[in-house]
């Protein structure tokens, strides 16, 4: 039963990760430090700024409680960062990175 329950976790996270089209997710070693899922701040983000995530992170960064989600979302040639308080869920930045190297 554990190896199926591991299994569907496993398979929710790779899912997850090719809906958003994200690479790896670095800071896991802060995810417990967390009160707001990864999958959650990734909804609040993609609500500020639609698009494609390329990239993801958690960190410990100044404003809010000191812990953060932060995402670069690119769409219509354009990257934001957007990031969210990994306590509370309130967004912390949405700012402009730049045109797309695409």
């Amino acid at each position: 039963m554990k190896k199926g329950i591991s299994a569907a976790i496993c398979g929710g996270v790779a899912a997850a990760f090719i809906a958003t089209g994200a690479g790896a997710f670095t800071g896991q070693k802060y995810s417990k430090e967390a009160r707001i899922s990864l999958a959650k701040a990734r909804h609040i983000a993609l609500k500020v700024y639609p698009g494609k995530i390329v990239s993801e992170e958690l960190e410990h960064e100044k404003g809010g409680s000191g812990l953060r989600y932060s995402f670069d979302i690119k769409n219509h040639g354009k990257t934001h960062e957007v990031g969210v308080d990994a306590v509370t869920g309130k967004v912390l930045e949405n700012s402009v990175e730049g045109p797309n190297p695409d």
